[in-house]
């Protein structure tokens, strides 16, 4: 592509190495974001079903002090990961043709970052809750809670990150 002075005009993107515009590196960030998103909610809507489900159980009032606390922690998780999930459809409807893609694609990965993070913390209470309730031992209790967040920290946050920072130191090189 040539421009008024007759040189080759770059078109490749320096965030992300393509040969991109601006216009259309966002629209790429914000399909890859929905796609993202499309794996995620459904985990959070089934587990949301779920905990609504349990009080309405016969057994349910037999829950201990722990369990109940658990159980409602595990509540709110998964409502904070919903509400923070499904916050960019809302931000996108509000802001419709106000040339806000940008902010959209910002506010929307740090939403979809904080409540992949609540996500994990619920998934996590549902397993302790669960496993409190089969085996009533503390120590399994402990031992699948902490294996279930050491997953979810391993692979979900300490994986891609070292790849982050792995990439970028060497782009600083």
């Amino acid at each position: 592509m040539e421009n008024g002075g007759g040189e080759e005009k770059d078109q490749r993107h320096p965030e992300s190495g393509r040969d991109e515009t601006e216009e259309e590196r966002l629209d790429r960030n914000l399909s890859e974001l929905l796609q993202e998103l499309r794996v995620a909610l459904p985990g959070v809507q089934v587990l949301f079903a779920f905990l609504l489900a349990v009080p309405f159980q016969q057994h349910f009032s037999e829950i201990d002090g722990f369990e109940k606390g658990v159980y409602f922690f595990t509540l709110l998780c998964t409502a904070a990961s919903a509400i923070l999930l499904i916050a960019p459809s809302s931000y996108h409807r509000m802001t419709f043709r106000l040339q806000q893609k940008r902010e959209l694609i910002h506010l929307a990965n740090r939403f979809t970052i904080a409540g992949l993070a609540f996500l994990a913390m619920a998934m996590t209470g549902a397993i302790v809750l669960i496993t409190d309730v089969l085996f009533k031992t503390g120590l399994i209790t402990v031992i699948a809670g902490a294996g279930a967040a050491v997953a979810f920290i391993l692979v979900w946050y300490v994986i891609p990150l070292r790849r982050r920072l792995s990439l970028t130191g060497n782009a600083r090189s």
